[in-house]
């Protein structure tokens, strides 16, 4: 009998090392290109990520950048610095769906799945309708 408990103790222990955290991706990312760190936060049970750092603050002008390509005219003067672009991901499963991404850059918004990658990395995957067609990227955590 003692056997079998601890056999049981050992393999609940191995199943929960094995479960993803459903809080891992909350912190600071750098996107694919380096331009900018996200900030994914949780808010109640969902997650959600704003933009805290741009390479590039400010537009030729140096005026700081705004969201000049949001199909929204009463949008397109808000900041991009602060611009909350990831919305309402929940986790399942080991991974984070149902979510929104916002690409500031076409003013176009995409639903995203998120997963980690065993090296820590973030991959995010945006798509229209299903996720086959839609486009990958990945982002690493800011140290």
């Amino acid at each position: 009998m003692r056997y079998i408990s601890l056999l049981l103790l050992f393999t609940a222990i191995s199943f929960t090392g094995f479960a993803q955290n459903k809080d891992a991706i909350v912190g600071q990312w750098v996107n694919a290109t380096g331009e900018a760190h996200v900030e994914i936060f949780k808010k109640d049970s969902k997650y959600f990520g704003k933009i805290v750092w741009l390479k590039n603050p400010k537009d030729e002008k140096g005026n700081a950048k705004t969201d000049v390509k949001n199909p929204d005219a009463n949008l397109k003067s808000r900041p991009i610095l602060g611009l909350e672009m990831l919305k309402d991901f929940v986790f399942e499963d080991g991974k984070w769906t149902d979510g929104k991404i916002y690409d500031p850059k076409s003013g176009k918004t995409y639903s995203c799945n998120m997963n980690l990658k065993d090296n820590g990395d973030l991959n995010m995957r945006g798509y229209i309708g299903i996720s086959i067609i839609g486009r990958s990227e990945v982002w690493k955590k800011v140290k």
